[in-house]
């Protein structure tokens, strides 16, 4: 098993805490295996098995449990006398009415509660109202750099590294295919097409798959390019995909909750105020992106920023396109201690090209840390408070 350290320290942090533990994110991220490796850790700190409830809902021997009677029967006849008792509920989204299975399992005071989904919808409407207050998040991506390089056991050769994290994608079962190229991108497809299936057309009700696909490859070619509704109903007419903006909103929503696509708005930086229009759309993985478009979407600038992008979700930011003046800053990365800026380039060794990286950078006139990232392997400089360093390097410091 692949170490996951920053997930497994929130897990950890939150053990036998009054808050449901809720870990999201696409299919095959590592959601499971992160209740298996907790649970390994619950044995070492001597907690007996009996006290410890796993079920997968995917597991077809557990379909006697989707109904929610059956459910809360099973588990509150697993509970223990004394002590307290761990409870892990993977794909909870499976069960009819969830919802109030899990809000009655929370009244129990000797027992920790911890959920995965797969659908951004998990923490929305009835749920998010009968537990307001009383779960915690854990957004879960799939493998950072850093931990793909991990499992290489050292840190030479980054560049190539990076190609191969870039064309055989992040999710961890794709480590068990030893680089062979063939069973990756079927391994992929399968990946892709449980997505499309089980979490967008199966929940969404979306009748054509070829449309949603359409949609799917449009966004994934133009990542990084500022969209509207409007514009990808018009290039997608204008490629006889005809789809008006409604639908384009349905399938974006459905995509953004199924985690295959997020969504970066637009933030005035010298207003300080959040924009409504012409939002940004990344590619949850780029080697799902690479099975979609081939050789022909590898945008070395483009794919860099959308793996800068996840990576300041791994850390924690709430992140932002930004604006100052007329330019365009990548990324503003929010945080309690207050504001990072971001600009990403493939290079900038040509002097026209660094002058207009950090042209929007140096245009921001509080003091809050500035960044250059580029795929260049000079030493690291600095340019009237706005530093430049290598991504590589930066990615291994997550």
């Amino acid at each position: 098993m692949i170490e996951r350290k920053a997930y497994m320290e929130r897990l950890t942090g939150f053990r036998d805490k009054p808050v449901i533990k809720i870990v999201t994110g696409i299919r095959r991220c590592g959601k499971s295996t992160l209740l298996e490796m907790f649970q390994q850790e619950l044995a070492r700190d001597d907690v007996p098995t009996e006290r410890i409830v796993a079920i997968n809902f995917e597991d077809y021997a557990n379909r006697p449990l989707l109904a929610p009677d059956a459910l809360h029967e099973h588990i509150v006849a697993r509970m223990a006398k004394t002590g307290k008792t761990y409870v892990f509920l993977d794909e909870i989204q499976h069960v009819e009415d969830f919802q109030r299975v899990v809000d009655s399992l929370f009244l129990r005071k000797n027992l920790d509660l911890y959920l995965t989904g797969s659908n951004a919808w998990l923490l929305s409407g009835e749920l998010a109202t009968l537990l307001s207050g009383r779960y915690v998040e854990i957004e879960m991506l799939p493998l950072s750099f850093a931990e793909y390089v991990s499992t290489t056991g050292d840190r030479r050769e980054l560049a190539r590294k990076y190609r191969e994290y870039l064309e055989n994608g992040a999710f961890p079962g794709a480590l068990a295919f030893d680089g062979n190229r063939k069973l990756i991108l079927d391994y992929l497809q399968g990946v892709y097409d449980s997505i499309v299936l089980k979490d967008v057309m199966g929940r969404y009700r979306i009748p054509d798959p070829l449309m949603l696909e359409s949609l799917v490859g449009f966004a994934f070619d133009n990542i990084g390019g500022q969209l509207s509704t409007k514009r990808i109903s018009d290039a997608l007419k204008s490629a006889g995909r005809a789809m008006d903006v409604k639908t384009v909103e349905r399938y974006l929503r459905a995509l953004l909750d199924s985690y295959i696509l997020y969504r970066a708005k637009r933030y005035d930086v010298k207003g300080r105020q959040h924009l409504k229009t012409l939002e940004k759309y990344y590619a949850v993985d780029i080697g799902l992106r690479s099975l979609l478009l081939g050789k022909a979407g590898m945008d070395v600038g483009h794919v860099l920023e959308n793996v800068v992008y996840l990576e300041l979700l791994r850390r924690g930011y709430r992140v932002y396109v930004g604006k100052v003046d007329e330019w365009e800053v990548d990324f503003v990365a929010m945080s309690e201690q207050g504001n990072e800026y971001f600009q990403v380039a493939a290079t900038v060794r040509d002097e026209a090209t660094l002058t207009r990286e950090l042209r929007p950078l140096q245009k921001i006139a509080d003091h809050y840390p500035k960044t250059l990232l580029t795929l260049d392997d000079d030493p690291d400089g600095d340019y009237a408070g706005v530093r430049r360093v290598n991504a590589l390097n930066w990615l291994l410091e997550g």
